[in-house]
């Protein structure tokens, strides 16, 4: 597989509200990468870290390889291949799918790291790595 990654030039946070809640006036669906996911048990809300208010239970400090799309939805192993080599460099990980790609995302001092992890089976661009 051929693979590209970019690391996006955003640091996003990973908020929890419970669920039934309403979705939060903070949230912009303009901004760069939004995700909004609810379950039974709560809702988790993606997006850029200075829209999360200090008041929300969330981890803020994480960044984002995208892997260049669109990429075919029947093909497999894009994500396994993608977090192997993350989780033998003891990179620890959200990953994030959308029907036209994957997001690796990855804690903000962690970066470095995971870009020589995923050199090992793909292409990283060098922009915004430390």
């Amino acid at each position: 597989m051929n693979l590209a990654l970019s690391l996006l030039p955003i640091t996003l946070g990973v908020a929890r509200l419970p669920s039934g809640s309403a979705l939060p006036d903070w949230l912009d669906w303009s901004d760069p990468l939004v995700s909004v996911t609810r379950t039974d048990d709560e809702i988790s809300i993606i997006c850029p870290e200075d829209r999360i208010p200090d008041d929300v239970t969330c981890e803020k400090g994480w960044r984002v390889f995208k892997v260049a799309g669109p990429l075919e939805i029947s093909l497999t192993g894009i994500l396994f291949s993608l977090l192997t080599p993350l989780a033998e460099a003891g990179v620890p990980i959200l990953a994030l799918s959308t029907y036209d790609t994957d997001y690796v995302l990855v804690r903000d001092g962690k970066v470095a790291d995971a870009a020589s992890a995923l050199r090992r089976v793909a292409r990283v661009a060098d922009t915004g790595i430390e």
